[in-house]
Order: structure tokens, then C-alpha cells, then sequence
């Protein structure tokens, strides 16, 4: 099999390792940083430059760019794509994505897939690509249509280097309303947390549930205010809905009302129970 990649980022990079490490025939990489496209060869990690004229010959293409570069990538690209190959992109919103990849597919004869997957670190770029890093770790699937089960079975079989641990099919849609919650808003209420003033003075403070609350507090800037406000309708109600919980712990608190604060973490300790199934 031949796979080509497009951008060696942290996603990207890691892919690049993953399908080498796992015995893929020839990895092609395209990466506008032409020292970390020449470092990635000299480490093993791909084979060569993704060409155009590669691009033919490419059984696998993932696509690992933010929204607007990979639908500006795709649309340039899809005259040339193998008819039978695979396109996946990686992005971390799939509603605009999917949408223009879906077309392009249909237009020009190739399978498009929407694809997230859900692993990641709080660094980015190649250098801290891991080929271990989706070992174990689910993969968000939005097909053309969720009832072809060749289509699906086609789709592990060329993802098997990944390692990936299990599959979620879903939509564009419904994957950015929970994306919106499970990943985006937890970007957010770290990034905003580590803000606070004590934050300058917690050495010889902290322990687990800093460490925990604001790993993901050191992020990337510039993907995820693109990711954020691409998903802004979701994105917004989750953060309406935090505000509005939090609030209620801010009054109890202020007021010195015990019950009532009991009574709050009560509700969320057996909110989080029920959603663990235990």
C-alpha cells in the first residue's frame, strides 16, 4: 500500500511513524516546512515528498491540515486522486470538511471519509510525534453514508497501521456537537483556569488535579481558535451551559449556604457515576 500524507504536524508526524513502523510499503509526505519534510526522511518516517505526480499513485491519502487548508488542498488536488483510493482527512471539525469532500468524491470518482482521530498531546509538530500515539485510541468515522459496511470494513483495513482501538460512526453534524463538548470546551475552561493570578504563585501547591485540570491549557493557538470558531454554535452552548452551572456554585459558595453546596456536588458526583456506568 502506498499512503501519502499531507502536513507532519503532531497528527500528521505521528501517522507518518505509525504506517512505517507497521510495515507500510511507501509513506509520501507533503509539509510546507521543507526542513521538517527533509528531517522526517532522514529519521525513516516517510519515504519521500508527496508530488503531484505521487499523488496518482497513492492507494491512502490522509489529510492532516486545518478546515480551510484541507478543503483548499482537496479541491486542488482531486482531479488527480487514484479513483480507487481513500481520502481521510484528520481535522478536528468535520461539518465544512465533510461537506466539500463528500462533492469533490462524488465529482471526481474517488471514496472520501471524514476522520478524527482521538488522541493527541498538549505540544504540536513533529517533533513530538509519537508512532504509538493512536495505539488504543478510538477513531471518530463520518462516511457518505453510515449503512455500508464495505465501505466501513475498507476503511479499518487501510487505518490497521494506526492501531487504533475501536471505531465510532457518526455525522459531521452530530460529531461537532460532542466534539464541542468532550474536547473543545475542555480547551477552553483549562486554557481560561491557568489565567487566574494564584496561578503565578501555586509551586509547592499543586498535585493531581492541577496537573490534570491544565495539561491541555499549553495548546496550540492558532488550530484551535480556527476550530473553535468554526464550531461556535456548539461551542457557545456548552459554555452557556458551564456558566449557568457554575454560577450556582458561586452563589452557594458566596452565601455560605452548605446544603445547597452539598447538594450540588452531590449531583455531580453521581452525574459523573451514571456516565461512567458505575
Amino acid at each position: 500500500m502506498t499512503v501519502g500524507i499531507v502536513g507532519l504536524g503532531l497528527i500528521g508526524g505521528s501517522m507518518a511513524k505509525a504506517y512505517k513502523q507497521n510495515g507500510t510499503d511507501t509513506v509520501l509526505a507533503a509539509e510546507i516546512d521543507i526542513p521538517t519534510l527533509e528531517y522526517a526522511r532522514l529519521i525513516g518516517a516517510i519515504d519521500g515528498t508527496l508530488t503531484e505526480d505521487a499523488l496518482g499513485t497513492c492507494d491512502l491519502l490522509l489529510i492532516a491540515l486545518y478546515p480551510e487548508a484541507a478543503i483548499a488542498y482537496l479541491t486542488k488536488i482531486a482531479p488527480i486522486v487514484k479513483k480507487d483510493a481513500v481520502v481521510i482527512d484528520l481535522c478536528g471539525t468535520k461539518r465544512t470538511v465533510c461537506e466539500a469532500g463528500f462533492a469533490l468524491a462524488k465529482e471526481h470518482g474517488f471514496t472520501f471519509v471524514g476522520g478524527h482521530p482521538m488522541a493527541g498531546r498538549q505540544y504540536s509538530g513533529f517533533k513530538y510525534a509519537d508512532a504509538n500515539l493512536f495505539r488504543g485510541a478510538p477513531m471518530v468515522i463520518v462516511p457518505p453514508t453510515r449503512d455500508d459496511i464495505f465501505l466501513l470494513d475498507r476503511v479499518k483495513r487501510v487505518l490497521a497501521p494506526a492501531q487504533f482501538g475501536r471505531f465510532s460512526v457518526t455525522t459531521a453534524d452530530k460529531h461537532d456537537e460532542v466534539i464541542a463538548f468532550t474536547s473543545q470546551l475542555a480547551h477552553v475552561v483549562s486554557n481560561a483556569y491557568v489565567k487566574s493570578p494564584t496561578a503565578q504563585i501555586h509551586s509547592g501547591f499543586s498535585a493531581g488535579s492541577y496537573k490534570d485540570l491544565t495539561r491541555v491549557a499549553r495548546l496550540n493557538e492558532d488550530m484551535w481558535s480556527m476550530l473553535f470558531v468554526e464550531n461556535k454554535e456548539y461551542l457557545a452552548s456548552e459554555l452557556d451551559t458551564l456558566i449557568g452551572e457554575l454560577q450556582k456554585y458561586r452563589d452557594a459558595i458566596a452565601s455560605g449556604d452548605t446544603d445547597t453546596v452539598r447538594e450540588l456536588l452531590r449531583d455531580g458526583r453521581i452525574r459523573k457515576q451514571e456516565i461512567d456506568g458505575k
